[in-house]
C-alpha cells in the first residue's frame, strides 16, 4: 500500500506544494506562453507529474502508471463516448440538410436581429452545450448567426459570451460528473449548489447579448424578452439541477428558456428597419423566408426531441434502476492507496457505467435519429468514424489531462496543494472561482479545470473550515466564465466566421465581460459561505 504524504519535500508545506504544482505550471506556461498544441502540453504535465510522483512523493511508478491508465480510461468512458455520440447526431443532421432546415426556422420565428440572438445564441446555444460542448455551441451558432446576416466579429462574441451559463452541466452533465468523480462528493450534492450559482449568470447573460448586439438600444427595447427568457432558463437550471438530474439541467433550461421567449408577444413583432441596416451589415445566405414542408421541420426538431425523450425515460424510476444494474464496478489493477490518514482512497475501485451513462443514451437517441432522418445504416456508420477522426485531438487532450489529474490526486500533490491554498482562509471562498476560471481559459474545458482543480478545491475547503461541495462548485461555476477567453474557444470562433487570426481581437471585446461576471460569481461564492448568501446553500 502506498499511503500518501503531504509534506514530502524537507518536511515543509510550502516547499512541498511548490514542487507540487509544477506539473500544473508546466501545462499552464506550455498552453498559454508557449503555444503549444493543448494535447502536446496534456501529454508533457503527465509526464511531468508522474515524475513527481515518483521522485518526490515517492508513488511507485507502477501506482502513478496505473493511476495515469486509470484516469486516461474515465476520459474516454463516459466523457468522450458522450461527445463523440452527440456530435455524430449533429453531423447527420448536417448531411440530410436538417440543419439548414432548423437554421431557417428559427430565422423566421423573428426577424429582429436581437431575439434572433436570443433564439439561436443563447436558446439553441445552450441546447447544443447540453448535448455536445467542446466548442460546438460556439461554431455552429456563429455560422447561423452569420448566415442570417450578422457581421462576423459580431456573431463571434455573441456566441462567445452565450457560451456561458449552460456550460457547467454541458454535454449531459460532463463537467459535474468529472467534479463528482475526482472530489468524492456526491453528484447530486455537486450539482445541487452549482444549480444555485450559474442561473444568476442566465439572469444576466440575455441582456448583456441583447446588449452586444444592439448597444443601449437593443437594451431599452428588448429588455423584457430578455429578461423573461433568462428567467425562465435560471428557473428550469435549478429545478433540473436540484431535483431531476443534473444530465438534463441545460436541456430543460434550453427548451424553457426558448418557449418564455416565444411566448411575450414582443418576440414576433417587426424590427424596425434602422435596427436591421444597424446590425445585420452581412449578406445572408439561405433566405429564412424560404418555406419548408412541415413534414421536414418536424425532422429537423425531431434529434434534439428523441435526446429529450430518452433522457427522461431514463429517469423514471424503474427504468433507472435496470439501466443502474449493468453497472460494473471493478477493485482497479496495481493500485493500493490510502491518504494521508492512513483510510483507502476511492480511486482503488473503478465504476463503469455501461448503460446508465450519458454517452449510451445518446447513442440509442442516435440509432432512431439515423432511422427517422432516413440515414442508410453504411452511411450512419461512416459519420460515426468521421465524427472520432475529427475528434482525435480532443481525444489525446482529454485522456492526457485526466491522466495527469489522477496521478496527482492519487498521489498525493493535490492534497498538499489544498492544504497550502488553505492558509487563505476565508478569503478562499472569493478566490475559488478564479481557480476554475483561469483553469478554463488555458485548457478550454469546464472538465479538464475540474478534472484538475476540483481535488484541490475539497482539500482547501475541508482544512479552511468551508463546505467542500461549495468550492468544488464554485471551481465549475468561475469555470464557465474562463470559456469565453479560451484560446481554443477563439481560435473556434474565428474559423467558424471566416476571421483566422483575428483572435486578439474577439479578446480584446469578450474580456471585460468574462472578468466582470467573474466577479460576480466570485461575490456570490463569498456570500454562500457566509450568513449573507448561505440560506441560498441546500
Amino acid at each position: 500500500m502506498y499511503v500518501q504524504e503531504l509534506r514530502p519535500v524537507a518536511g515543509s508545506l510550502g516547499l512541498s506544494a511548490l514542487v507540487a504544482a509544477l506539473p500544473l505550471v508546466l501545462v499552464l506556461v506550455l498552453l498559454g506562453g508557449v503555444r503549444m498544441k493543448a494535447h502536446l502540453a496534456g501529454l508533457t504535465g503527465l509526464l511531468a507529474a508522474v515524475l513527481v510522483a515518483r521522485l518526490a512523493y515517492g508513488m511507485p511508478l507502477g501506482q502513478a502508471a496505473s493511476s495515469a491508465a486509470q484516469g486516461a480510461a474515465f476520459g474516454l468512458f463516459p466523457i468522450l463516448w458522450i461527445v463523440v455520440n452527440a456530435l455524430w447526431v449533429y453531423r447527420m443532421t448536417v448531411r440530410t440538410r436538417h440543419f439548414d432546415v432548423l437554421r431557417r426556422s428559427f430565422g423566421r420565428l423573428s426577424d429582429d436581429p436581437r431575439v434572433q440572438a436570443l433564439v439561436i445564441a443563447f436558446c439553441f446555444g445552450a441546447l447544443l452545450e447540453a448535448l455536445a460542448g467542446f466548442g460546438a455551441p460556439v461554431a455552429i451558432c456563429s455560422v447561423m448567426l452569420v448566415a442570417l446576416g450578422f457581421d462576423p466579429v459580431r456573431a463571434a462574441v455573441v456566441s462567445l459570451v452565450a457560451n456561458t451559463a449552460p456550460v457547467a452541466f454541458g454535454a449531459m452533465g460532463t463537467p459535474v460528473v468529472t467534479l463528482a468523480q475526482v472530489t468524492g462528493v456526491p453528484l447530486d450534492d455537486v450539482a445541487a449548489v452549482v444549480g444555485r450559482q450559474t442561473p444568476l449568470l442566465a439572469l444576466v447573460v440575455p441582456l448583456v447579448l441583447v446588449g452586444l448586439v444592439d448597444g443601449r438600444r437593443g437594451l431599452r427595447e428588448t429588455w423584457v424578452p430578455a429578461l423573461v427568457c433568462g428567467t425562465a432558463f435560471a428557473a428550469a437550471q435549478f429545478a433540473a439541477s436540484n431535483y431531476v438530474s443534473a444530465q438534463l439541467a441545460d436541456i430543460g433550461a434550453a427548451l424553457a428558456g426558448a418557449g418564455a421567449l416565444v411566448a411575450v408577444p414582443r418576440t414576433r413583432a417587426p424590427a424596425a428597419e434602422p435596427v436591421r441596416a444597424a446590425v445585420l451589415t452581412g449578406v445572408r445566405t439561405g433566405e429564412p423566408g424560404e418555406r419548408d414542408p412541415a413534414r421536414e421541420v418536424v425532422r429537423a426538431y425531431a434529434p434534439y426531441a428523441l435526446i429529450v425523450a430518452v433522457f427522461s425515460a431514463a429517469q423514471i424510476p424503474a427504468v433507472k434502476d435496470r439501466l443502474a444494474r449493468a453497472t460494473q464496478t471493478y477493485d482497479w489493477p496495481f493500485l493500493d492507496v490510502a491518504g494521508p490518514d492512513g483510510e483507502p482512497v476511492g480511486g482503488n475501485v473503478f465504476t463503469w457505467p455501461v448503460l446508465s451513462t450519458g454517452g449510451t443514451l445518446v447513442l440509442l437517441a442516435g440509432l432512431t435519429t439515423a432511422a427517422v432522418l432516413g440515414v442508410h445504416a453504411r452511411v450512419a456508420v461512416a459519420e460515426w468514424l468521421a465524427t472520432v477522426r475529427e475528434l482525435r485531438s480532443a481525444l489525446l487532450t482529454v485522456t492526457s489531462v485526466l491522466a495527469l489529474a489522477y496521478v496527482m490526486n492519487l498521489s498525493g500533490q493535490a492534497a498538499t496543494i489544498g492544504h497550502f491554498v488553505a492558509a487563505a482562509g476565508a478569503g478562499l471562498a472569493f478566490l475559488s472561482p478564479v481557480l476554475g476560471w483561469f483553469g478554463v481559459a488555458v485548457t478550454g474545458s469546464d472538465t479538464s479545470a475540474n478534472a484538475l482543480f476540483g481535488a484541490l478545491q475539497v482539500t482547501a475547503a475541508r482544512e479552511s473550515g468551508l463546505p467542500p461541495g461549495l468550492l468544488a462548485a464554485a471551481n465549475s461555476s468561475g469555470g464557465v466564465l474562463g470559456k469565453m477567453i479560451s484560446p481554443q474557444n477563439l481560435t473556434i470562433a474565428c474559423a467558424a466566421v471566416g476571421l483566422a487570426g483575428r483572435e486578439g481581437d474577439l479578446l480584446r471585446k469578450v474580456l471585460p465581460w468574462s472578468a466582470g461576471l467573474l466577479l460576480v460569481m466570485c461575490l456570490v461564492v463569498a456570500g454562500q459561505s457566509a450568513a449573507v448568501l448561505g440560506w441560498m446553500l441546500p
